[in-house]
């Protein structure tokens, strides 16, 4: 009789954990393989974790609400008929000993808690990029490493910052809230020191600084108190860490995009009884975003500290709109390498999924470039926030009639044509206005110059 650990899966870049939400199988029930044993949460998705194989559960590690690391186990399925022992293990909680992890930890030698690794009190260590890290018993995940990096948090800093996640590990969160309450450049009065009958300011460290107080808000009267969900609460901490990562820039440009409606317009019906699939204009921009992140690979980068690091893979993301108001972003992998109709298959398999909750871990993750689409709400623009770790994000707007100045050969006309916006944010600390501006420029041309006798 085999046994089959059911480990907690990688969830996306950056992500070393995952909230237990519920179990929906109990120890001792039997489980179909690609059936769901339980529902996880982390900052970027909620997701349905299946079975692996046909059997029964036998152990249960963790609870609801527990906070798990990726790799670790979680539950224990025996295979080929096995029953769940009733010999206690039903109702074990405690985490195996063993811990499988798929993320990459930066080795340590063992050190006994009565001799400390030594350390020159004058120069913290400070962090240099790369992978996860792991000093002494604590571990740092990439994100928050990257954090402290930028903001100059040595080591010795580091590990005194008190941790809200499992075994008091530093979250992202806690990083953001200690920045927020970091000191500031600001010098204390001291006593001053006599120097050659002179008085000289003595140097003191940086005086901490108070964290500026939230506006008051009236809650008397016509007013109702809602407290913020789990996934608006971490969308809204994300959203601080990356205007706090990353200077924003956004360029904008205006498209004449009468031929590419035009096309739509007329192959729609036609297209949706060859491929069986509605073609919106999202996959058109996906395509026209594809070959110009080809002509500028620049801007299809992230950084790690001073690395600028380029990708090969053109992996876009799509901001779909989920019931709840909330967003997510399923990622296209490959892009560049689908043809329209693959695209539109893909973009509409995604925007269903994401809807009904059905996405799978490796289907958020990954992603080197974003997409959103204002104009499904009938917004003409947009300034969007850049989607960590990537450097730019586009936001399309809606496609509006309006009178333009056409050029012809007689002279120039006033015409009625299909006019829409484009908007990129961008992280200006690697991508200039320069570069910026012409890529948008160049997902522009592609749009307006799209074939009108393009073939199905």
């Amino acid at each position: 009789m085999a046994k089959i650990d059911l480990v907690m899966p990688k969830m996306g870049e950056s992500i070393m954990e995952a909230t237990i939400l519920k179990w929906t199988k109990n120890v001792g029930d039997r489980v179909e393989e690609d059936e769901t044993i339980l529902e996880i949460a982390t900052d970027k998705v909620d997701s349905e974790i299946p079975s692996p194989v046909d059997g029964v559960i036998s152990e249960i590690l963790f609870n609801v609400d527990d906070v798990v690391e990726v790799g670790k186990v979680i539950a224990v399925i025996s295979t080929e008929g096995e029953e769940a022992s009733d010999s206690g293990n039903a109702n074990k909680t405690q985490p195996v000993e063993t811990v499988k992890v798929s993320a990459p930890v930066a080795e340590t030698p063992d050190i006994p808690k009565s001799q400390p690794m030594p350390q020159p009190a004058s120069q913290p260590a400070a962090y240099s990029g790369g992978g996860s890290v792991q000093s002494g018993d604590r571990f740092y995940s990439p994100l928050v490493k990257s954090i402290a990096l930028k903001e100059n948090i040595g080591q010795a800093e580091l590990d005194n910052i008190p941790g809200s996640g499992n075994n008091g590990r530093v979250t992202k969160k806690d990083m953001i809230s200690y920045v927020a309450n970091r000191s500031s450049a600001s010098v204390v009065n001291t006593p001053a020191s006599i120097s050659n009958g002179h008085s000289v300011a003595a140097p003191t460290a940086p005086a901490p600084k108070t964290q500026t107080p939230s506006p008051a808000v009236s809650a008397s009267g016509n007013t109702e108190i809602v407290e913020m969900g789990r996934m608006r609460k971490l969308i809204a901490d994300h959203m601080v860490m990356s205007k706090r990562v990353s200077p924003h820039v956004t360029s904008f440009v205006e498209a004449d995009v009468t031929n590419l409606y035009n096309w739509r317009s007329k192959i729609k019906n036609k297209f949706a009884e060859k491929y069986g699939e509605k073609i919106t204009f999202t996959p058109i921009f996906i395509e026209a975003v594809s070959k110009a992140l080809k002509d500028f690979p620049m801007v299809n980068v992230s950084i790690d500290g001073n690395n600028i690091i380029v990708k090969k893979d053109v992996n876009i993301g799509m901001a779909a709109a989920l019931p709840s108001g909330n967003l997510i972003v399923p990622v296209i992998k490959n892009a560049d390498y689908l043809n329209l109709p693959g695209l539109t298959k893909t973009v509409n398999d995604l925007a269903n999924r994401a809807r009904n909750n059905k996405l799978k871990p490796e289907e958020i993750q990954g992603g080197t470039f974003t997409v959103t689409n204002v104009g499904t709400f009938g917004n003409v623009m947009g300034t969007p926030i850049i989607n960590q770790p990537q450097v730019a994000i586009l936001a399309v707007g809606a496609i509006r009639k309006k009178p333009a100045v056409l050029e012809t050969q007689y002279g120039d006309v006033i015409a009625i044509r299909q006019m829409m916006f484009l908007s990129l944010s961008y992280d200006h600390r690697v991508v200039d206005g320069f570069l910026g501006g012409s890529f948008l420029k160049r997902i522009a041309t592609y749009l307006e110059d799209f074939d009108p006798s393009r073939d199905i």
